[in-house]
């Protein structure tokens, strides 16, 4: 093991980053934690409340007054969207209601300081030992010595020992050579069974540390990462920390002046600096593929904790080696409880079902692998649910707000498109076969309801598209899905949505929002696609998401999404020729579509442009 000082040096290795498209970026600073208002929040709280009040009203409005009875094939499933639309809108907003962070502790000298008196008799002054792992496939040799070295050069204020460990599930010969030229150890296996999950485990079997940091292959941690979360395990009951991941390498776009003068001369650049006159500053291909994670995690994940209900995301966490070993012993017993079950539940005879249960359960003892991290696309956020349903200890999860690491975004349209789906098929796959809000366990109401809320938000490509298509219907079709007159139905829908934008302005505030709702709703095809996957019974696999940028052309895995643009520019087009020859004469209908279509453009625009997007030579 590596025997780490304290000290206050950081930590740059300038000779081997001259080859990278990152290079530019390492100076890049990640963006502090939004500051805590307690003022803000009650303003947030209070136009929630109002916000879901006036949703109650206007969804009640839709049911008993305002279908459409001529046109039920429309109005029902445009109903049934807004509906469960509105039920996401009351998820995400007792997800949001407040912040309460977890204090942070001192960073504690010996392992007594972590764990329970009676765990301590025999550990009163031992240093705290801490296993760092690279799990690492087929990526890039030198950026993973990137992320040892800096690893290396993690500060402690105490002795402590760390030791860095590569888990190459590659078995790749210049891997070991990088690993043995920094001096850490190299760990690999004869089989890649359960991929990540797998390797994990593979390690954990040959390894100690009273701790585990979860690394990446491209993780970057900071010098402080160690000694601004470790101080959390003075609470014996802590599981494990999660801190943010930020994406130092995000696209930085272009000021729109400067966007409209290399596409259209100098009118170009004359119109650019004309609307950035009247309103500041506008950024064009800023965060080209929307990987920025700060709305997730300085937001939805930060805001869980006053429920115990942050979740592991994997990379840039540390956990406590106990509780995963106790994790590993639920999910084995749990797993032959199942088996039991399974076989048994067609025996009448109670004494009879009963013996055959017990010579079952002594056989799959033998056979059952304990197994501490589920071979599972999803493990981090399986795991985070056995810890948090176990029945013996109410173990807690912590969400550090500040980052301590920097990784690596997807580059291409592929890429982004191979990550999105293993998390909501993932996800998907957790909540049909395994899932953990109706078992009986120790897991709170408000731990239930947050995890449903994560579930349910990658159901929503039922419904969105549903919303994307409606304009388009109308405007080909002129049938309405609404009977009011436009009138009632503003009087009772418009007060929603401004109310709504206006919560989640301030709810969010410190995070741009456009951007967010709109990948929400382009995300259609890969959450049905994982939705349909997960339905049929298809096991969802498990490719490494590639850390190079992947060459060629990604409008294929755009057509639903073009199909959006083009239908929905059609149809405003044919509609207002409608109009102009006088064949319909519902002006305000026309003008609501027209609006709402815009919208689905504009919405969809952004990953059309990112999958024609290349970076500048």
């Amino acid at each position: 093991m590596n025997i780490v000082m304290p000290c206050n040096e950081t930590f740059s290795n300038p000779d081997i980053m001259h080859n990278y498209y990152f290079q530019s970026f390492e100076d890049r600073k990640p963006p502090a934690p939004i500051p805590h208002s307690a003022g803000r929040e009650a303003l947030w709280q209070f136009l929630a409340t109002i916000a879901l009040v006036l949703g109650a009203w206007y969804i009640s409005w839709r049911w008993t007054s305002s279908v459409n009875w001529d046109a039920l094939w429309f109005a029902v499933p445009l109903l049934l969207a807004e509906t469960l639309a509105y039920i996401g809108l009351i998820l995400f907003a007792i997800n949001l209601w407040k912040v309460e962070d977890t204090p942070r502790g001192a960073p504690p000298q010996f392992i007594s300081e972590c764990v329970r008196d009676e765990d301590a008799l025999h550990d009163v002054e031992r240093p705290l030992a801490v296993d760092v792992f690279f799990p690492t496939y087929n990526e890039d040799v030198e950026l993973v010595r990137m992320g040892i070295r800096d690893a290396k050069a993690m500060r402690y204020p105490h002795p402590i020992s760390v030791a860095i460990h590569v888990l190459d599930d590659g078995k790749r010969e210049e891997m070991r050579r990088v690993a043995e030229e920094e001096g850490v150890n190299y760990i690999t296996r004869n089989n890649n069974l359960g991929f990540k999950a797998g390797n994990l485990r593979n390690a954990m079997e040959q390894t100690f540390g009273d701790f585990i940091v979860i690394c990446d292959a491209d993780t970057r941690p900071f010098p402080t990462m160690i000694e601004h979360t470790l101080g959390y395990f003075r609470d014996p009951d802590v599981a494990w920390v999660q801190t943010p991941q930020w994406f130092f390498d995000l696209t930085e776009g272009k000021r729109l002046k400067d966007w409209a003068l290399g596409r259209f001369s100098y009118i170009g650049y004359l119109l650019g600096a004309s609307v950035e006159a009247v309103l500041g500053k506008v950024v064009v291909g800023h965060d080209r593929f929307v990987n920025d994670p700060q709305m997730f995690f300085d937001v939805i994940q930060r805001r869980r904790s006053w429920a115990n209900a942050s979740f592991c995301c994997g990379a840039g966490s540390i956990h406590r080696r106990e509780a995963v070993m106790q994790a590993a012993m639920q999910t084995y017993a749990d797993a032959i409880d199942g088996e039991v079950r399974r076989f048994t539940a067609d025996i009448h005879d109670e004494e009879i079902r009963q013996d055959f249960a017990d010579a079952m359960r002594k056989e799959l003892a033998l056979e059952t692998e304990v197994v501490p991290y589920k071979f599972h696309v999803s493990e981090d956020i399986y795991t985070s649910i056995v810890l948090h349903s176990y029945e013996e200890r109410r173990w807690k999860s912590v969400f550090h707000p500040d980052v301590e690491s920097k990784m690596l975004s997807p580059q291409d349209l592929l890429s982004w498109t191979i990550q999105r789906f293993k998390y909501a098929g993932g996800s998907l796959d957790i909540f049909f076969h395994d899932n953990p809000i109706f078992r009986k366990s120790r897991m709170t109401l408000a731990q239930r309801t947050m995890y449903f809320a994560t579930f349910y938000s990658y159901l929503a490509g039922a419904w969105n598209v549903v919303f994307l298509v409606a304009p388009i219907v109308y405007l080909f079709v002129g049938v309405s899905p609404v009977s009011a007159d436009t009138v009632e139905f503003a009087k009772r829908f418009l007060p929603f949505i401004v109310a709504t934008e206006l919560a989640f302005l301030v709810g969010t505030w410190g995070v741009p929002g456009w951007q967010g709702m709109a990948s929400y709703l382009s995300f259609f095809p890969i959450n049905i696609r994982a939705l349909w996957t997960v339905l049929r019974g298809e096991k969802i696999r498990f490719p490494v998401t590639p850390k190079d940028r992947q060459e060629g052309n990604f409008l294929n895995l755009v057509i639903p999404q073009l199909a959006i643009i083009i239908l929905t520019a059609l149809g405003l087009v044919y509609a207002g020729i409608m109009l102009y020859l006088g064949k319909t004469s519902n002006y305000a209908g026309f003008i609501i579509n027209c609006f709402w279509g815009t919208v689905n453009i504009a919405a969809m625009s952004g990953i059309v442009a990112a999958a024609l997007w290349k970076p500048e030579e």
